[in-house]
This record gives C-alpha cells, structure tokens and sequence, in this order.
C-alpha cells in the first residue's frame, strides 16, 4: 500500500503486500429511482458520435501528435464518418490554436463535418477561442466546470451558487459574443460539460444544467448539448444508468437539450456505462478510437459501433478496413493496439482451443450447405471480412487444439476437404508434433505433415503403370478392366481386375497379388475434389478402408487424371498401414 509522506507531497511505499484498508474508500451512493424503465429499452440506432482523439486522446499520449499527424487522424476519422470532431483546446497553447486554423484555412473541414473547441469556463480563455473558430462553418462551442461534492470541498472551496455562478457567468459571455459569429452565417451551437458529472449529487446537477440552458436561451430548436461525463468511473453501469434516467426525467429542459456522454474506463465499464446510458436516455456519445485517453482511457469508439452492428443495427461509421485504421492509430500515436482489443485485435478472431475450432469448422460447413442469409458461426461473433480481415488465419493450432482445427487450416488454407471421418487420424497427428515442439505451429508447418503423412507416402507398394477398359451395357450399367504393374521392394507384379467402376476394378486387382500381399482389407468409402481451378486442376481422392484387424485407416491421392488419384489413396492407406 502507499501513504502520504509527512514531509512532502510525494507517496512512499509502506509494505509490500496489500493491506485491507479498504474501510477508507467511501463507497457510492446510488441514486433512488422508482419505476425504472431503462432495462426494458433496446438499442435501435446510432447516437450522434463525437470524436474526442485529437483532445482527450492527444493529451493523454506520452508524445503529442505533431500537425501532419493530426491532420491525418483527422481525416481519417472523417473518412469512417463522423461528423462532429473535437480538435483541441485552442486557448491552451499555441500548438492546439495553430491546429484549429490549418484546419479551417487550409480547407480540411468538409461541409457536412462540424469542428469542437474546448474550453474552461473562464473569461480570457472563452475570448481567446473566439479568436480561434474565427472563419469556420460548423462549430460547437464546448464549454465546462466541476460541479462533483469532491470537487467543491478540496478544489474550488465553493457552494453550489459559487459553481452555478462559474457555469452561467460563462453561458452569459459565450452566448453574447457568439451572436455577430451567428449573424454572419456560422452554424455555431453549444455544449456544456458539469466535470465529474457522476459524483454530483443528481438534483443540483439538474439545477446547474437547466440553469445554463437557460442563459444560453436554449429552445428545441436551438438545443443546447448537455455532456454528462463519467469523468473517473466511480460506480456500476447500472448505477449510472439509474442517475442519467433520474436526470433525463427531472430537467425541465429536456426537449431543449441533446443529452451525451463521455465515459472513461477507469472500472473497466466504460463500454457497458455507455450502452445502458444510452438505454437511459442518452442522444450523443463522445469516445476516441480504440479507447485511447487518460488513465485507462475514454470509451472505445470502434467497440460501441461494432457492438452495435453485431445486432443488426447501423452504427453509421465505416470500420471496413479496421486494419489500416489500426496501422494510422499506431503511428500517429505511438500506442500499440492490444492483441486481445475487441474486433481489431490479432487475436479477436483466432481459436486455439479444439472445441471452438470444432464449431467453427461446422458453423462454416452450415453456411455453406444451408445457404442462410443470416451469420451463423459459433465463436465469431462478426464475419472478419466485415471489418476487412478475410485473410487473417480465423484457426491455429497449438497444444490445446483438436482434430477440427487441422482439418479447417487444411481446406482454408490449401484446398484440401478432409472428409470428417480422417479428422480425429490426422488431428491426432498434428497434435503429436505440437506436443513435441510445445508451441504453435504454422499452417506451413501442418501442410507438411499432411504431404509426408499421406501425399508422399510410396512404399511398399508403388503402382508402375496401369490402363483401364470401360464398357457399358445396354442398361447404361458400366463395366470396367484394370490391368497394371504394381512393385513392392525389388518385386514386380503384373496385376488385373473386374468391378463396376475404377476403384472397384482396383481393389479387385490387388486380390491377383501372390498369397502373403495385400490380403484382408475391406473398402469403406471415398471422397474426391478438385483442389485447383483453370487448366491446372488437380483432383484428389480421401479413401478410407479396414484392415486385416480392423482398424480404420486413411489413403490420400492427387493427380490431374482423377483415377488416377483414386489408385494413388488406395495404396496410400495400405502402405501406411502396413508401415
């Protein structure tokens, strides 16, 4: 634990193991609502989204994006959509206030897109913005205080009147000034942020937003935004939920007001707090890509959006190439995406475990033979290929994966439909070789083992040449002729047979072997594809048979001539029973 040094500011570690002093935290107070109607709501549409990277998220990286760095992170979340963008905080510093005119200057904001300026309720800081939009077309003026009962006791050392004065003094300035802005043509609308929203006690909440709304002579229709923060997350979603209702419920303003969040992940719950807030009531959401912001960072933009469109509903962004977004975010900010984020990490779409694989494997055989419109795949909650990652490896195979996984990377990854009965064969010996090496393997790597298991297998028995005769009756019955030349070892048999097609005049063949050779073996069942397309095409044949004791085994054959592959298989299983 950590303790306040006595002679100064800094904090000094007291022990190393954690202590139960959890009796000094104050637990939260949630808000008493009756008749709740937020757990029944669904969420139908997209919320008016607010991008907040190139200030929430710019201040929170350990190196700030330079000019050329924001103005492609602009543009980029242009390009997925969203129309209202906070660029900075102008009256800063001279960095925020020379991004905010390259970007009206240089004529990088479309017509459709609106640009959003912070600033601290506060005189010289409000004048100073004023300076800054001067020339845009669309603004939102974004203006705020700290109302919380923390924040009033340690900070401003201030009644509620005192921090009601702070919010409407500035509401009075920033409407006057915004006037002759108006008159000249600037679409030019208003925000206000009670900071720590969520540790304010909710009825002066409702007083110190509704008495803004009042100075900013808000009417429906010039609303006014009203941002309630979850500046640091000090409850549970549904505790939040319960406050935003209670809020949206008590404000005589509400058709005078579009109602926003801007949760941070400081409990993990910064995705869930949103999503109920939303249920409770909420218009708007102000988020960054990839949950990039202070502390643990404001709520993941992408994760909402995505959420959304895993129901069936349009988040109204375009996160079709997830992976070049992911590669300018890098860049720009210098932060890693993790492997495990949702829908854009590495990871997000891989099954190592030999159940999910298994379902997956069936999930996609399902979509093929059923034809559903609908997604249908167990453990993927999105086709990759929506957000651009159809040919990222959905299986790998590692120690912990069964026989579905193998079968699944050969197919995907190289054409070949292992019928499902050789699953638990060759899964098996895939799982040997990750047993034995202790680490993933390639998919490189299984399609090895699957060429030396079975494609290259050619001894004992390796068929020299061979022709076949087919006559057909007057009943369209087909009657085929083998004869061909078989060696094993130093041995060579000329060797003939009679069935109802290739693969049946062929086992028969073997029967003419000398007493000693094959002897004993029962067909089961084949399967045959092609596993190329154009002038190229190869086919190849799955055999399965028993042999002498019994047991199931598996012969696989490729070639251009698909009899050919067939003869191949069959030779395959029995020489690799035999060894």
């Amino acid at each position: 634990m950590l303790s306040p040094d006595a002679t100064n500011t800094h904090f000094v570690k007291e022990d190393a193991a954690m202590k139960p002093k959890f009796e000094k935290y104050i637990p939260f107070q949630p808000q008493p609502i009756r008749g709740r109607t937020w757990p029944d709501q669904v969420i139908t549409k997209a919320p008016v989204w607010c991008s907040v990277d190139l200030r929430d998220g710019n201040q929170a990286l350990v190196d700030p994006m330079n000019l050329a760095e924001k103005l492609e992170y602009f543009h980029t979340l242009v390009d997925i959509g969203v129309k209202e963008i906070e660029i900075g905080f102008p009256s800063a510093s001279e960095t925020e206030y020379e991004i905010c005119r390259e970007l009206i200057e240089g004529g990088h904001i479309p017509d459709d897109v609106t640009i959003q300026v912070l600033v601290q309720a506060r005189e010289h800081l409000i004048k100073k913005t004023f300076e800054a939009i001067e020339g845009a077309k669309n603004v939102i003026l974004h203006f705020y205080n700290s109302t919380s009962t923390l924040q009033r006791k340690v900070v401003f050392h201030m009644d509620c009147d005192g921090i009601t004065k702070i919010a409407t003094d500035a509401a009075d300035l920033i409407y006057e000034m915004s006037q002759p802005m108006i008159e000249s043509g600037m679409n030019l609308r208003f925000e206000y942020s009670p900071e720590s929203f969520m540790g304010t006690e909710m009825d002066y909440a409702v007083e110190i937003c509704q008495a803004v709304l009042d100075h900013l002579h808000a009417t429906p229709d010039n609303k006014v935004i009203l941002n309630l923060p979850t500046t640091v997350e000090n409850c549970m979603p549904n505790q939040f939920a319960d406050m935003l209702e209670y809020f949206c419920r008590k404000i005589p303003g509400r058709d005078s007001a579009i109602i926003s969040l801007h949760p941070h992940n400081d409990r993990g719950t910064g995705v869930a707090t949103t999503e109920m807030g939303l249920l409770a009531g909420a218009d708007r959401v102000e988020a960054t890509l990839f949950g990039n912001g202070e502390r643990t960072g404001n709520v993941d933009m992408v994760t909402l959006a995505m959420n959304m469109y895993t129901q069936g509903v349009d988040p109204e962004l375009d996160f079709s190439n997830i992976n070049k977004i992911k590669e300018m975010f890098e860049r720009c900010t210098k932060m890693p995406v993790g492997d495990r984020q949702p829908y854009v990490g590495k990871l997000v779409f891989t099954a190592f475990s030999g159940s999910h694989q298994d379902a997956i494997n069936k999930g996609v055989q399902y979509m093929k033979s059923s034809g559903t419109e609908y997604w249908e795949i167990p453990y993927l909650p999105i086709d990759p290929a929506d957000v651009g990652r159809e040919y990222e490896p959905i299986i790998r195979i590692n120690s912990q994966s069964g026989k579905g996984g193998a079968a699944y990377i050969m197919e995907h990854n190289f054409g070949f439909d292992l019928p499902k009965s050789m699953h638990p064969e060759f899964g098996h010996i895939v799982q040997v070789e990750t047993d034995k090496v202790g680490k993933e393997i390639s998919p490189e790597r299984i399609s090895e083992l699957f060429h030396q298991e079975y494609i290259d297998v050619k001894e004992p028995y390796q068929l020299l040449r061979h022709a076949f005769r087919e006559t057909v009756d007057g009943e369209g019955h087909s009657h085929v002729a083998f004869q061909g030349t078989l060696r094993h070892t130093d041995t060579v048999f000329e060797v003939s047979g009679e069935g109802n097609g290739p693969i049946d005049a062929f086992f028969n063949a073997l029967h003419d072997l000398p007493e000693g050779h094959i002897e004993g073996y029962q067909f089961v069942d084949y399967k045959e594809h092609a596993i190329s397309s154009g002038s190229d095409t190869q086919a190849v044949c799955y055999i399965h048979l028993k042999d002498p004791r019994g047991k199931d085994v598996f012969g696989v054959g490729k070639s251009h001539n698909i009899n050919r592959a067939s003869l191949r298989a069959i030779l395959c299983a029995i020489n690799r029973s035999l060894a």
